[in-house]
């Protein structure tokens, strides 16, 4: 190491490790997932492997999408800046939360902002409220970027365990007093990933209530909102007095087949949206005007969103099937694209699986299939509907071939 690298090395941040960053040698997962399926498909060539962890959708952005992009992207009035972007799109929000979730009111110059993907938007919101010593509640398993931020700010992360025995859904009545004390953002996200739980009005009101009682800002993370199975969607801005407390975040990527278009919205309270548009003012100056107009597209077209949630239903159906013919106790989700299930403990007869983990490897190396496993609390894998097919006969091939080798076995629960 040259002298310059040697002191560079000593002027990381601690939040990244101070001056022992990139010298972590921990594997992680997603790693760990990558390599094995690398090994296995140089030990297997000649044999399929399916791909069941997918975590974005598996097919393009619908035509008129593509078009409205293609046609704005030539016009030369959608080349600049669009800072906290064009108001069209922020109307095109309102009418769609007001179509497809009936959340009623929203004034499109105070209650929304447009972000590159709600990614961003997640991880730029902990620096509107959050100080060193305050707290964030996020549930777990789940998306971390929120608490990843909130740390960087020396804030404070407590997890709250989502437990299958209570639906998934965190139990606010255990948070410590002296923690909620220092709380400042409730951090939700339903349908839920992993778990694929939906939450219930009546939990959004008791939501309602805590953060009035306590005064705390909720955020809830609406990626997957649309893709719901046993109802209509359901918003947390539909419940009375939600709108007091907090504010969601919409993505046209899992509901429109627009991961890499990165485009989303912040919608709710007036005061956290504006506070969100202050930080967002100084990290990126808005969306490629085009894009935001494709996105005007998707949202007034949520025939787009059934279509695609009709495919997914059919793949989970089949997946449901395939893995309680072998022993597992999986059940249709709520919402999402996800099938979250209790990992097996072991084969009869053979090699165990201490941890969820375990087996997603084990699934690679010995049947050339995909999960992701989730250890946090307790041991689940996650499987997707994502995964890689030409059509509804491909479908039913793949998923008949999976069930074909958990056959092979039989597992331990």
């Amino acid at each position: 190491m040259s002298d310059t690298e040697s002191y560079i090395q000593s002027l990381f941040a601690k939040r990244l490790g101070g001056d022992q960053f990139g010298k972590d040698t921990t594997v992680y997962k997603f790693e760990k997932i990558k390599r094995a399926k690398r090994a296995a498909l140089k030990a297997n060539p000649n044999k399929e492997l399916f791909d069941m962890g997918v975590g974005e959708p598996d097919e393009m952005a619908y035509p008129g999408v593509i078009k409205v992009l293609q046609e704005e992207a030539a016009k030369p009035e959608n080349r600049g800046y669009t800072d906290n972007g064009i108001q069209e799109f922020k109307s095109a929000a309102v009418n769609y939360m007001r179509n497809v979730f009936g959340v009623k009111n929203l004034d499109p110059d105070k209650h929304v902002n447009h972000t590159i993907g709600s990614k961003p938007g997640l991880a730029m919101t902990p620096a509107v409220f959050i100080d060193p010593d305050d707290v964030i509640l996020m549930t777990v398993p789940g998306y971390p970027v929120m608490g990843t931020h909130a740390g960087f700010l020396g804030g404070e992360v407590v997890n709250l365990p989502l437990l299958e025995e209570n639906n998934f859904l965190p139990d606010l009545k255990s948070i410590d007093p002296k923690i909620i004390e220092r709380t400042k953002i409730l951090y939700l996200n339903y349908p839920n990933n992993p778990t694929g739980a939906n939450a219930t009005r009546d939990f959004y009101a008791e939501v309602v209530e805590f953060a009035k009682k306590h005064k705390i800002v909720v955020i809830q993370d609406a990626a997957y909102s649309a893709l719901t199975y046993n109802g209509e969607p359901l918003s947390f801005l539909s419940i009375p007095g939600a709108m007091e407390v907090g504010a969601e975040f919409h993505s046209l990527s899992k509901a429109y087949n627009m991961t890499g278009w990165r485009i989303a919205f912040i919608v709710g309270n007036e005061l956290v949206v504006k506070g969100f548009a202050h930080i967002k003012d100084n990290v990126d100056s808005g969306q490629f005007a085009a894009i935001q107009k494709a996105g005007i597209y998707a949202l007034d077209h949520p025939e787009i969103t059934r279509e695609i949630l009709e495919k997914y239903r059919r793949r989970l159906t089949l997946m449901v099937d395939a893995l309680n013919s072998v022993g597992f106790n999986a059940t249709l989700p709520g919402g999402s694209f996800f099938l979250y299930v209790k990992a097996p403990t072991g084969i009869e007869g053979g090699e165990t699986f201490a941890t969820a983990e375990d087996f997603s490897q084990f699934l690679i190396k010995e049947m050339m299939i995909s999960t992701v496993p989730w250890d946090n609390v307790g041991n689940y894998v996650r499987f997707s509907a994502t995964f890689a097919a030409k059509s509804t006969e491909d479908e039913t091939r793949i998923m008949t071939e999976i069930k074909n080798r958990l056959s092979s076995v039989k597992f331990v629960f």
